[in-house]
Parts: C-alpha cells; sequence; structure tokens
C-alpha cells in the first residue's frame, strides 16, 4: 500500500481552480474509493528560483491510499494538473504504508 499526496496551488478565489479541485476529488474517489484533502488551512510554500525573487503560494494537501503504484498514471496525472492549473512544477508524492 502506498499514501499517495497531492500538493496543489490554491490560487483565492478562481473558479478554474476550484473546478479542478473538484474534477480531482471525483476523480480519485471513484479510482481509490476515498480522497482526503486537507484545505480549511492551506500549507504556505515559498521557493526561490535560480537568480530570481523568492516566489510564493499557498497549497492544500490531498491524498489517498493506492494498493498499488501506478507510476505512469500518476505521471500523467501530474502532467495534466500542471496544464490545468497553470504551472510549472506540481508535487506529487508517494509513501509506503503498512496498516497496523
Amino acid at each position: 500500500m502506498h499514501l499517495v499526496q497531492l500538493l496543489l496551488p490554491v490560487t483565492g478565489s478562481s473558479d478554474t481552480a476550484a473546478r479542478v479541485h473538484d474534477a480531482l476529488h471525483r476523480e480519485l474517489t471513484a479510482r481509490f474509493g476515498g480522497v482526503t484533502a486537507y484545505s480549511r488551512a492551506p500549507a504556505h510554500g515559498v521557493w526561490q528560483p535560480e537568480a530570481a525573487a523568492p516566489e510564493h503560494d499557498d497549497v492544500v494537501l490531498v491524498e489517498v491510499v493506492a494498493e498499488t503504484l501506478e507510476a505512469e498514471w500518476w505521471r500523467e496525472l501530474r502532467l495534466r494538473l500542471q496544464r490545468e492549473l497553470d504551472q510549472e512544477s506540481i508535487l506529487i508524492r508517494a509513501i509506503a504504508l503498512q496498516m497496523l
């Protein structure tokens, strides 16, 4: 089993971002049987591109538990989300999970 986490940008009151997030939650629920989104208090991220001013973004954490890790499916999802949310990069990470 794997805990798969997606860090997605919050773009204020953008209708596009809200539609993408809602569609993603439906897609992940249908595929994995459920989804958890930590969206009440966005995390504040900062990064510094080489030779540029620091950039800031607010993100929400979305996670699912997957029986198997289908890396190609997740890669395609990441690329699609980058396009739909107009992002250079979106982080999707997987953590091996042992149910206790």
